[in-house]
């Protein structure tokens, strides 16, 4: 096997190389290909499916295939999806030797924007800035009401946006929170589910959104800057969902924070991981100043690299002992455990970026089918002709395809073919493109919450040591802000407006104000609880106050604050047994 594994890097390494050392030829040629020229192409699109196979799994192996196939068999196919039909030299040729297919955009991105982050990434995590992030949140939410639940939430906002997975976050971040959740009475499945429905948010949460920020930039043609300050709203809002959903667990079965001896206190944390902030700042001021998000993420890697040397630098010459009580090693050895912990981090960068890097490549495959074969407008039509032109059921049936490809494909692969076949629907219902593409993403994530996949879940009950259909089911209620958030995008101006999608405007304001409202009305209704158990008549006023402000009216904005203020007022009344209510 290890023999077969060398002979496949010495063939893709020359798959690749065929095209940097006859770039110029391979341009000049375009349709007289030579033999050498579909022999490569056959050989290197068979490389990358097989690469696929061996990260991903054989389900998006399974779809490139069908794709390849369905451009081959065009005549063949059902009269609503036939076309002329291509040839096998066609289809390999497009796919490895053209900017249409596997070197197409989503590469480009992986290569560029998002490897460079991902390791911004794995250094910060290398040098103990994602144990600090944890402490910090720990510190700052533990004790509160279902302390450690919030921690988890908080964290997994930290963290999510550079990890880009939600089930490693979970494994990362849920290996600390989750036992700390069991341990102030969180059952079991509730503990999972809390912590995989905060990790899938935190590819919702901008600087980096999982890859998904500069994705869509390329897609859209539209800022980075301006894409991730339009998230960051939205963002917030799914977090603050699950937060009262977490919220009202604990206070409806009495878990209590911990107690603040047990705490580490927020002084001493920011103190010990001060320099781990600095490379975020210096990130954030990149960004904001319009320098590229290359550069930004080149910066934020030698940054976060220098703090964390100089900090270590400074406990080596200040501390005559270790840690550990032994004496103080050398410089040399120093100076070794740190070009180490380097070497450490760029192979962790390097092993993170494979999975993004291979769903690239893989979804190229499908991207270039279905540029080749006209796919994408049929797709749209398919779309517009069962929803009959109702953007609401264009959106739902969006989201249930996105949960079929999100059973076998990462979101950025799964982000990156429903941008390509669903996009243009939403387009031809009028519905803005950044808000097209940001509805897109949001249901791209869905399938690490929602049953019978929920991948991001069956990750949780492994370290929550539950059951994983039962922790499936809970994260997909915790999580139900990814559902609802999309739809409103479509209907109201929640990402701002213009051109530049300004959000200082009163229409946006006032949608995110009854947009939130909203989502805390509904939180309490499904609960059952705000500040105690809800009665039978107040659930029903939280159910009405949920659809006045989701609805895109002022008027039924009005109807919905009265109906939040009676049941809030009710709340706050003389308590009765909800089953007497």
């Amino acid at each position: 096997m290890v023999i077969v594994d060398w002979v496949l890097a010495a063939a893709s390494v020359y798959c690749t190389a065929y095209i940097c050392l006859n770039l110029g030829a391979i341009f000049e040629r375009q349709g007289d290909w030579l033999a050498s020229d579909r022999l490569v192409s056959i050989i290197g699109t068979l490389l990358v499916l097989e690469a696929c196979r061996r990260v991903i799994g054989g389900f998006m192996v399974s779809i490139c295939t069908v794709a390849m196939l369905y451009a081959y068999f065009g005549p063949h196919m059902p009269e609503l999806i036939i076309h002329k039909g291509y040839s096998v030299e066609r289809i390999a040729t497009t796919l490895w030797l053209t900017t249409e297919g596997i070197f197409g955009l989503p590469i480009g991105v992986a290569a560029t924007f998002v490897f460079v982050f991902v390791l911004f990434g794995a250094f910060l995590e290398t040098t103990g800035g994602g144990n600090f992030f944890i402490e910090m949140a720990y510190a700052l939410t533990g004790r509160f009401s279902g302390g450690p639940a919030k921690t988890a939430v908080v964290a997994s906002g930290f963290m999510g946006s550079v990890s880009g997975s939600a089930v490693g976050n979970v494994v990362a971040t849920g290996s600390f929170t989750i036992p700390m959740m069991k341990k102030v009475g969180y059952r079991p499945h509730v503990a999972g589910a809390i912590e995989a429905a905060a990790s899938t948010g935190g590819q919702l949460m901008p600087p980096i959104m999982g890859a998904g920020a500069f994705l869509m930039a390329e897609f859209t043609n539209i800022s980075y800057l301006t894409i991730i300050k339009v998230a960051l709203m939205p963002a917030i809002m799914y977090y603050a969902t699950v937060l009262f959903f977490v919220h009202y667990e604990a206070k409806k079965y009495g878990l209590e924070g911990q107690p603040k001896a047990e705490l580490p206190r927020v002084g001493q944390v920011f103190k010990g991981g001060l320099h781990f902030i600095i490379p975020v700042l210096i990130l954030i001021y990149v960004l904001v100043n319009n320098y590229s998000p290359m550069m930004a993420g080149f910066v934020a890697v030698i940054s976060t690299v220098a703090a964390s040397l100089m900090a270590n630098a400074v406990r080596w010459s200040m501390s005559p002992v270790a840690a550990d009580g032994t004496a103080r090693p050398a410089l040399s050895r120093f100076a070794g455990g740190e070009l180490k912990g380097i070497l450490q981090a760029l192979e962790k960068g390097a092993k993170s970026a494979i999975m993004v890097s291979i769903a690239c490549a893989a979804a190229g495959i499908i991207v270039g089918m279905v540029t080749l074969t006209g796919m994408g407008l049929k797709f749209s039509s398919l779309v517009l002709d069962l929803s009959y032109g109702i953007e609401v059921l264009a959106i739902l049936l969006i989201g249930i395809a996105s949960l079929v490809l999100g059973m076998g494909l990462p979101v950025t692969a799964s982000y990156i073919v429903l941008a390509t076949l669903a996009g243009p629907a939403l387009l031809d219902m009028g519905v803005p493109l950044l808000v097209s593409h940001m509805i897109v993403f949001w249901y791209s994530q869905d399938a690490n919450v929602t049953p019978p996949v929920s991948l991001a879940s069956f990750a949780g009950a492994g370290v929550a040591g539950a059951n994983p259909m039962r922790t499936a089911f809970t994260s997909w209620k915790l999580a139900k802000g990814l559902y609802i958030l999309p739809i409103v995008m479509a209907y109201r101006p929640l990402l701002g407006m213009g051109e530049h999608y300004e959000l200082l405007h009163w229409p946006v304001v006032l949608s995110m104000i009854s947009t939130m409202l909203g989502l805390i009305a509904f939180a309490s209704a499904l609960e059952r609880f705000f500040v105690r158990r809800a009665t039978w008549v107040e659930t029903l006023l939280f159910w009405l106050a949920a659809a006045g402000f989701f609805w895109p009216t002022y008027w039924s904005d009005g109807l919905g604050l009265v109906a939040f203020l009676a049941a809030v007022i009710m709340q706050k009344g003389p308590h009765v047994d909800p089953a007497a209510g």
